[in-house]
Parts: C-alpha cells; sequence; structure tokens
C-alpha cells in the first residue's frame, strides 16, 4: 500500500465522524450571479485615502485572486440638519461612530441639488466600476433627509416604532431617490441595477439622535410609498427596477413579501432582498418558496456577525451556506468591507485615519466561497448543511466548499466523472492555504479530511 494511502486512512480512523453524500452536476439549485458588499460606511473614510492605498484596497476586493466580489450597495445618504434644530451634534458618533454619518444631497426643500457632496463613497464606487467593469450597483436608502421627517432627524422618529417620513414628501422623496440614480448615469455612466428604498424598516431601532441613519416603515406606509415611486422611476427613463424590503429578519421579510402580495404591489418590485441577521432554516425555505412564486430575482442584500476568533469567522459561514442552500439568492453581501474595532464583521481590519489595513481571518474565510464559486456558475443541490457545490457552465469544474466547526471529520463525497482535485484550506494556522495529502479519489468518490475548525475548497476537475 502506498503510504499516501496509509496517511488518509490514519486520518480516517482518527476523525471522530464522517459525513457521506453524492453530488449530481444536473440538480441544479440557482443560477450564482455574485458576491458583494455594503459601501456604506467604511467607502466613505476609505474614499479619503490616498491613491495608492485605494487602488490596493479595491484589487483585494474586486480582483479574481482575491475576493472577487462584483455587486455593491451605494448609499444614497439622507443627511441631518446642519443646524442640529432636532436633535445632538454628532449624534451618531455615540454609536457607529462618526463615520455613520451620511451627506445628504440637499440642504432644504426646494435646495438645488449639491452634487460635489459625498465625494468619499462616490470616488470608491468610481474606482470599483474602473477596476471591475462587469460590477452590478444598488443603491439604496436607510433614511429620507432630515427636513422630511416627523422628527426632524435622520436617526429616527422620537419612538422607534412609527414612521418618520410625512407622506406629504412622499413624492419629493421618490424624486430625491430617482434623480440621485439618474445623476449617476448621466454624470458617471453608473445605471443602478436596482433602487432600494427602505432599511429594516419594520424593527423599531431607528429613533431620534440615534446611531445611525435609519427610518420606520410600516407594511402599509411601504406599500402606499411604493405606488408613489414606481411610476416616477418608469418615467425616468432608467432601467433601473425597485428592490424591497431589506427587512433584519426572515420573519419582518416574510410578513413584507405577503403583505405585498395582497395588496397587489409585488408587480411594482423587481427583485427581492432580504437580511439574515435573524431567521430559522424553517423561514428560509419558506421565504425562498415566496420569492419563487413571485418569480423574483433574489439577493441576501446583508448580514454580519459577532464573535471571536476562527469560531466566529466560520459561525458567519455557516449562516452563509444556509442562506444559500435554503434561501437560494442569486447574491449574497456582506455588511461591511473595513472595520476598526473588530475582525468579525469585516474582512479587513485598520485605521480610517491612519490610512493603514490589513486583511484578517474573516477575508479568507470568504475567500474559500467568493474566489471559486464564480458569476455564472449554477449552484447545485446538496444533502450535507456543510457543504456548498457549484459547477462552472461548461460542467467541467465542480467547486465544493467544506465547513468543518468542529473536531477533524472527513467527507466522503459520490462524484461521476472525477478526474483530480485541488484543495485549498483555510484554518486557525492557515490563510487560503493549498494544500495536498488530505483526500483520495477511487471509482468516483472522493475522500477528503477536514481539520478541526476549518473550511476547504476543493476544485474538481470533471
Amino acid at each position: 500500500m502506498r503510504l499516501r494511502s496509509i496517511i488518509i486512512l490514519l486520518l480516517v480512523a482518527s476523525s471522530s465522524r464522517a459525513a457521506d453524500y453524492s453530488i449530481d452536476t444536473k440538480q441544479v439549485a440557482q443560477h450564482w450571479d455574485g458576491w458583494g458588499v455594503s459601501l456604506c460606511w467604511w467607502a466613505g473614510q476609505c474614499g479619503k485615502w490616498d491613491e495608492k492605498k485605494v487602488d490596493e484596497i479595491i484589487d483585494w476586493l474586486v480582483s479574481p485572486d482575491g475576493l472577487n466580489y462584483s455587486h455593491f450597495r451605494y448609499n444614497i445618504g439622507g443627511g441631518d440638519d446642519p443646524e442640529n434644530r432636532h436633535c445632538d451634534p454628532h449624534h451618531m458618533g455615540k454609536g457607529k461612530g462618526l463615520r455613520a454619518e451620511m451627506e445628504g444631497f440637499k440642504f432644504f426643500s426646494g435646495d438645488l441639488y449639491h452634487w460635489e457632496r459625498d465625494s468619499a463613497q462616490r470616488k470608491i464606487l468610481l474606482k470599483i466600476k474602473e477596476k471591475r467593469p462587469d460590477a452590478v450597483f444598488e443603491a439604496f436608502s436607510n433614511s429620507c433627509p432630515y427636513y422630511m421627517t416627523y422628527s426632524g432627524c435622520v436617526g429616527g422618529n422620537a419612538d422607534g416604532g412609527k414612521d418618520n417620513l410625512k407622506p406629504e414628501y412622499y413624492e419629493e422623496f421618490a424624486h430625491y431617490l430617482v434623480d440621485v440614480c439618474k445623476h449617476y448615469k448621466e454624470a458617471y455612466g453608473i445605471e443602478f441595477k436596482t433602487l432600494e428604498p427602505f432599511n429594516e424598516s419594520l424593527t423599531s431601532y431607528w429613533y431620534r439622535n440615534g446611531s445611525q441613519e435609519g427610518c420606520h416603515f410600516d407594511v402599509q406606509s411601504q406599500i402606499a410609498f411604493l405606488r408613489v415611486l414606481a411610476p416616477i422611476l418608469q418615467e425616468s427613463g432608467l432601467s433601473t427596477v425597485i428592490s424591497a424590503s431589506d427587512e433584519t429578519s426572515l420573519a419582518h421579510s416574510i410578513q413584507a413579501i405577503e403583505d405585498y402580495r395582497e395588496a397587489g404591489v409585488l408587480p411594482l418590485v423587481g427583485q427581492w432582498n432580504t437580511h439574515t441577521y435573524e431567521g430559522t432554516n424553517a423561514e428560509r425555505i419558506r421565504l425562498a418558496g415566496l420569492v419563487k412564486a413571485a418569480g423574483k430575482p433574489f439577493w441576501m442584500s446583508e448580514t454580519g456577525s459577532g464573535g471571536k476568533g476562527i469560531e466566529g469567522n466560520l459561525r458567519l459561514a455557516q449562516r452563509l451556506f444556509d442562506d444559500i442552500r435554503l434561501l437560494e439568492p442569486e447574491a449574497w453581501f456582506d455588511w461591511q468591507y473595513m472595520e476598526e474595532r473588530s475582525d468579525q464583521w469585516c474582512t479587513i481590519n485598520g485605521s480610517f485615519q491612519g490610512q493603514v489595513c490589513r486583511k484578517v481571518k474573516n477575508y479568507y474565510v470568504r475567500q474559500q466561497c467568493s474566489r471559486f464559486i464564480r458569476r455564472g456558475y449554477d449552484i447545485l443541490q446538496t444533502d450535507c448543511p456543510q457543504t456548498l457545490a457549484a459547477v462552472s457552465p461548461d460542467r467541467r469544474t465542480l467547486v465544493l466548499v467544506l465547513l468543518n466547526e468542529g473536531v477533524q471529520t472527513v467527507h466522503d463525497i459520490s462524484i461521476p466523472g472525477i478526474r483530480k482535485v485541488s484543495v485549498w484550506r483555510t484554518s486557525a494556522s492557515e490563510d487560503m492555504a493549498k494544500v495536498k495529502d488530505c483526500c483520495s479519489i477511487a471509482a468516483d468518490r472522493l475522500s477528503i479530511t477536514l481539520p478541526e475548525k476549518s473550511i476547504t475548497t476543493a476544485v474538481v476537475k470533471l
């Protein structure tokens, strides 16, 4: 017996458990459109950096050998009252930090647009477009401008459970959003695929003097606003469509889509978005069915998680697996690219003011998926909750991403037509390392050993 085979057998024998399943490249779950991240709020800080530094972090983000992200969400700022008549100066600094202070494009109703504002986020947006010409962009709003609100503050209403946009400003706010989209097409040649007017609107998170821009909308208020926004967007000449409703939890997303359907406004929505900060796998399956029945493109448009060390990173990776396997979205988005005080809610960490950053473990964990499951691949159905599977358009490359949050284990996988395999792994001691002697192929079966607390990508040639 060859030494390598002996090593594999010993590894199998020493593992506490094993998974045994098959992969069928004909069992397609959904077509994959890409990986993404919001530009809010890191882009408003990193866009102030020196050009060389900006080039470096955008290369890390969009290059095929980096994170390979192709989808990005641009935040249309509402802008707080510059005179702070109804809110404390820099109140966002008490929570999310001064980075959360967004510049709006108008100071008052009837004001001219100040297109010079938000230059830092725009610089990142344009740099992404330069380096990734196939990039897909969404425009989204956390709050309307302050002068349209009940509270006079873009943090939210005095009561976080109540709407903050006054109904008499629905039309003006709709024009504000559409005018920003039109400006970016006319001035920079960027046409947003989608326009999202809401953000986690059914929650009571958003309140006056709060930590970021936020705006509660009851479902009936969302429905009423969509009826105002849709014709204005349609008359703009843009190909941009409305996305909704970007709720924080799957339960809220289910509530919104069912109420939209009942009210007859789902035809006004061109794409369904949800966040997955909260939710069960049963809710994932239910929402996936509702979106399919509505015939809408589907994005998991924001998520993130705290935690500690690689354990926290892998816990979020399991949520990613659950999202892609059970929700079946066409794109999946991180909330933040860069953070200063966390290595969990980001993939790079550093100092905004110091213009320094580094890749953290989460970068490599995410890269195990995003570098190999590429735009245009098909996501395959799998019986194993710890496995993502995707196949290339020509059906010659199969990608398996295997997650192990526990002790060493082995996956025995039936793959008809397997010829050879290459393996990369991230663990507590490895960062996207190319590894050997962890797998064997025999009679159309792949046996692969996963060390404890690791994520492994096997690229299989068929």
